[in-house]
């Protein structure tokens, strides 16, 4: 009897489950919207017509939307024209459909409810898509993907899905990318010192750069001793001190001012780049840190200052060798989880390619630099990525770096939409110092004098601003950078 009564639940259970939606809701949505067109302004900022279930009512929200956003006005009349007439709802016309929906349709105040359940429904579809594709895929993987590339090729569709609410990608109207514009312009009239972009705390390099801007690729290149490092922990500390969250409505947090810092450190561990912060910030020498040599004013400076960094966003992932794939994925873990405003990788060439048997390391690199450009664009944050110059620098008399400098590949150079030379005289003249008491001498320590001190970053390259040399202040015992003060900001001086 038993037997027989499993089977009979068996015969019952349904052959297929139907994708999560809710017809009712967006019915009674589109009757909203038909009767008062202002019930679509309590929805249009994130829902879209792709988020609908029924193929109807895409299109008619869609064509809602299109003559709403044109001042027309919207109702059963007017977009019956745009929808096909010949097309059956059950026993109904389009129109006569049309006409229902308006007549039981709920108050406005409902809308924006109807609109998030909605949305909420098309979310859940998209889930069981990437759900469906990973099963798929695991039981019919190909021969060349292993398991940790499928983990990461659902980690960015999930990350998309959870940042955008769509997976798909594809193409955006032009007057969405000129409210883009428009809204980014806005932000910078309102934000302190008028930067479109993360101020860098640099006032001179944030004149000639608008600050950091959105899914920017920024290289900063140096040969080594030039300082490269210190620069980008000097920019993320600031970044990161300056941090200002602020609520948006949807609950969301973002950054008012400042920013959230990833930065993926492959040359030093996080002691040594945490030593390398709090030496900058306390202006107490690493070296003494290091080896403890410390007086009591040194000690409490240190206190203060680590209490200080203790409270900043600034997040270091010390993985040596890490490969693009990997650092995408750990970057879109740390946007989820923590937020993520601007990343910072020191340095390209200790990174790896996906593919661990790739012999020609140009190919290697553009792969990288390929790679990072379209992270920055997914997260739409920007990264500042170290690199290093080939050594043919050393060989020219005039030891300021070129375009034609950057190694191992003319990707690095084509990728970036900035480019960042750091340079310093003072480094090149130490080598140089000619024997005491002669001429040679004399103009050498004037030159000394001249330089010390001080830090060029050479801007060679920035599709969306002027070119051209910054010059900061280098304090070299702290491996710290700077504002210069200019004549015009010194105080008044009395002969």
């Amino acid at each position: 009897m038993a037997e027989a009564a499993r089977k009979f639940e068996v015969a019952e259970t349904p052959l297929y489950r139907e994708a999560p939606n809710n017809i009712e809701a967006e019915q009674a949505l589109l009757g909203a919207i038909l009767v008062n067109n202002d019930a679509f302004y309590r929805v249009s900022d994130f829902l879209k017509s792709l988020h609908f279930y029924e193929p109807l009512h895409r299109k008619i929200f869609e064509v809602s939307a299109e003559l709403i956003r044109m001042g027309k006005m919207a109702n059963p009349v007017t977009i019956k024209t745009f929808l096909p007439a010949d097309e059956k709802v059950g026993d109904m016309t389009v129109a006569h459909y049309l006409a229902r929906l308006a007549a039981e349709a709920v108050n406005v105040i409902n809308a924006g409810d109807y609109g998030r359940a909605i949305y909420d429904l098309a979310t859940r579809r998209a889930l069981i898509t990437v759900g469906e594709d990973m099963v798929n895929i695991a039981y019919d993987a190909p021969v060349d993907m292993a398991p940790q590339e499928q983990i990461e090729d659902a980690e960015r569709r999930l990350f998309e899905l959870a940042e955008t609410g769509r997976y798909d990608g594809g193409f955006e109207s032009f007057s969405d990318a000129v409210k883009m514009a428009i809204d980014m312009a806005s932000a910078a009239y309102m934000r302190d010192g008028h930067l479109s972009g993360i101020s860098t705390g640099l006032r001179d390099l944030d004149a000639k750069m608008g600050g950091l801007q959105p899914s920017d690729l920024i290289v900063l290149a140096g040969r080594p001793g030039m300082g490269k490092t210190s620069l980008a922990t000097n920019i993320a500390f600031n970044i990161a001190n300056a941090y200002e969250a602020d609520q948006q409505a949807d609950g969301s947090i973002k950054a008012k001012n400042g920013g959230v810092i990833g930065f993926f450190s492959l040359e030093m561990s996080s002691e040594q780049l945490a030593t390398r912060i709090i030496s900058e910030q306390a202006q107490v020498p690493s070296s003494k840190i290091r080896r403890g040599d410390l007086t009591e004013a040194d000690f409490e400076k240190l206190v203060h200052c680590t209490q200080m960094l203790q409270k900043i966003p600034l997040y270091i992932d010390s993985t040596g060798g890490i490969s693009i794939a990997q650092l995408a994925a750990r970057a879109r873990r740390l946007k989820r989880q923590r937020g993520l405003d601007v990343m910072i990788i020191d340095y390209i060439q200790l990174m790896q390619g996906s593919s661990k048997n790739s012999q020609n390391r140009v190919q290697e690199i553009t792969e990288i630099t390929t790679g990072l450009k379209a992270l920055g664009k997914e997260l739409g944050v920007p990264i500042i990525a170290l690199s290093q110059l080939s050594r043919q620098v050393e060989s020219r008399d005039d030891k300021h770096p070129q375009l034609s400098d950057l190694r191992e590949s003319g990707s690095i150079e084509q990728d970036a939409d900035v480019v960042l030379f750091v340079y310093r005289e003072e480094y090149y003249l130490k080598n140089k110092e000619p024997k005491p008491g002669t001429p040679e001498f004399v103009q050498w320590e004037n030159d000394m004098n001249e330089a010390r001190g001080k830090a060029e970053v050479v801007i060679a390259k920035q599709r969306h601003g002027p070119t051209g040399t910054v010059s900061l202040a280098f304090v070299g015992e702290f491996t710290q950078f700077s504002d210069l003060a200019e004549e015009h900001h010194l105080p008044d001086r009395f002969e």
